[in-house]
């Protein structure tokens, strides 16, 4: 697979003309009357060495705390840079957010199963349903050495098929389960069962620091968040909101940490 062509073409559809203050593809409709809004930020890195994580941390939690009726926050993966020391600090930054949040794993978040538990009360493969309608489903893509994996077919599977009747999925998954960027891994059974489930509505990535665009599989769309951590990357600090309206309409763009300049958006 030759992957510079494609990180060069979801650079334009991502955030490439910065330097205005909206940049849509076709025209992205926002809800009349949203019934649904979170937020998805990914690769705080907290704890990295010779960078300002504690700044970075700072200014993203500020930005999220300005959004009005957000009903929740995923931060989805590698929360802390290696050391497990600093797992349950991160928590107590996360812990200032106005909303609830969720944690999905990453490749840098290398605690052991028992210790990702014990201090985010949940397992790193999880899923649950927000106001009757609306399933969401966190999905592991690495362990405590740091392996770039697959998601767990048989969890994806039963999450999938206890969500089937629901108006809406969304899936989050730190590490693409495609090699379609540079740091994706090629996982062809889960990128089919994600779309024969015609109730997903998107997948959400981190990872990838330098993506923050959209790639389609089967008509089904994924979408990364670029970061707001780390030492490498987009210079800009982002992430993304999601919203879903009354009438089941369903739009995503993605922000700047800074100012909360939209920089790209897309219809789902």
């Amino acid at each position: 697979m030759q992957r510079r062509p494609f990180l060069q073409k979801i650079s334009l559809i991502g955030s490439a003309l910065v330097t205005m203050p909206f940049v849509s593809f076709g025209k992205m409709e926002f809800p009349k009357a949203t019934r649904l809004k979170f937020i998805t930020a990914s690769d705080g890195h907290f704890g990295q060495p010779d960078t300002d994580f504690e700044t970075s941390h700072r200014n993203l939690i500020a930005a999220i705390n300005k959004e009005e009726n957000v009903d929740f926050v995923v931060f989805n993966g590698d929360l802390i840079h290696d050391e497990p020391k600093w797992m349950p600090e991160v928590k107590k930054v996360y812990d200032t957010l106005n909303v609830p949040y969720f944690t999905t794993r990453g490749n840098h978040d290398r605690v052991s199963d028992e210790v990702w538990e014990q201090i985010w009360g949940r397992p790193d493969n999880f899923g649950f349903v927000s106001k009757e309608d609306y399933g969401i489903i966190l999905a592991s893509s690495s362990n405590e050495a740091g392996k770039y994996l697959c998601v767990e077919t048989e969890f994806l599977k039963s999450q999938l098929e206890a969500y089937k009747d629901l108006s809406h999925v969304f899936l989050f998954v730190h590490i693409s389960q495609n090699d379609w960027t540079r740091h994706g891994v090629p996982c062809q059974d889960i990128l089919d069962m994600i779309a024969s489930y015609p109730n997903i509505k998107a997948t959400f990535h981190g990872h990838d620091h330098d993506v923050d665009g959209i790639m389609l599989y089967k008509k089904k769309p994924f979408l990364w968040s670029g970061h707001f951590g780390g030492s490498w990357g987009n210079p800009f600090p982002s992430y993304r909101v999601c919203e879903v309206g009354e009438d089941g309409k369903t739009i995503t763009y993605l922000k700047t940490v800074k100012d909360g300049t939209i920089l790209n958006g897309n219809n789902l």
